[in-house]
């Protein structure tokens, strides 16, 4: 397997794991912006036409594994793959976020809820003709948007 390197470097006003948005949701308006690596800057060529983008990330202050953990939006033991849990086996993250501007090696994002310094692995674009699905399922997850937007991180990831 190819080892995977970052492309850039995410920086957010969320300084410390400890109450942040646990999504993009609770998120809305944060601004952010995303350093991309010079060796990398051919590949943001028409990324400007597009409203939102994906970002693919590296839990980088996650130290553990674990195959079970209690979600932020639950008080039962769920499995890790039925979860947004930082504690993954690889640390892989994965936000939605609205892409303002586009300049030079730099993206300015809105609706981040990223860890200031995490970082880049991958950019790729929200289409929604691809990404919408009508009727899915949430699994577990009962919680309201308002419940969801409202709900911060606390220590029980690090």
């Amino acid at each position: 397997m190819h080892e995977i390197q970052p492309i850039g470097t995410i920086h957010s006003p969320h300084k410390n794991i400890r109450d942040m948005p646990i999504q993009p949701k609770g998120a809305a308006g944060i601004e952010g912006h995303i350093l991309v690596k010079d060796a990398f800057m051919d590949g943001l060529q028409d990324l400007d036409g597009f409203s939102h983008i994906y970002l693919i990330y590296a839990f980088h202050k996650a130290e553990r594994t674990q195959l079970r953990v209690t979600p932020f939006m639950d008080t039962r033991t769920r499995g890790v793959f039925s979860t947004r849990s930082p504690l993954r086996p690889n640390h892989i993250g994965l936000s939605i976020v609205r892409l303002k501007k586009i300049q030079g090696n730099t993206l300015v994002v809105q609706d981040i809820d990223i860890l200031d310094g995490t970082p880049l692995l991958d950019i790729k674009p929200y289409i929604q003709k691809f990404d919408a699905v009508a009727d899915s399922r949430s699994g577990w997850l009962t919680a309201s948007e308002a419940e969801i937007r409202d709900k911060r991180s606390d220590d029980r990831f690090v």
